[in-house]
């Protein structure tokens, strides 16, 4: 079992930058692959990146690819997501997940989630 709380959110302007951290409890963190979702209001929670256990594998949802950097260190049992030109459409609850194993892009495949942390881009 893993325990997580997001922390880094806050109100920023169109095209500043956010780091998110993740912060994880219990020995097993490297054993999960870590995912960042969101979810806007009115809108179901959507995939933004993903890890793999080793930190090697990165994915990135294509509205973020090229902004947004995933990144762990297991033996910290931390994951942050560096969100760079950050836009209006970016604004969402944004939270922190841990799966063993399914599809990484997909919510359900999550076992363990933290409460999230605001993210809110003014134009």
């Amino acid at each position: 079992q893993v325990q997580l709380a997001e922390s880094g959110g806050g109100l920023v302007q169109t095209g500043d930058s956010l780091r998110l951290s993740c912060a994880g409890s219990g020995r097993t963190f490297s054993t999960y692959t870590m995912g960042w979702f969101r979810q806007a209001p009115g809108k179901e929670r959507e995939f933004v990146s993903a890890i793999s256990r080793t930190g090697i594998n990165k994915y990135y949802a294509d509205s973020v690819k090229g902004r947004f950097t995933i990144s762990r260190d297991n033996a910290k049992s931390a994951v942050w997501l560096q969100m760079n030109s950050l836009k209006p459409e970016d604004t969402a609850v944004y939270y922190c997940a841990a799966t063993g194993s399914g599809s990484y892009t997909y919510a359900t495949s999550y076992r363990y989630w933290g409460q999230g942390t605001q993210v809110t881009v003014s134009s």
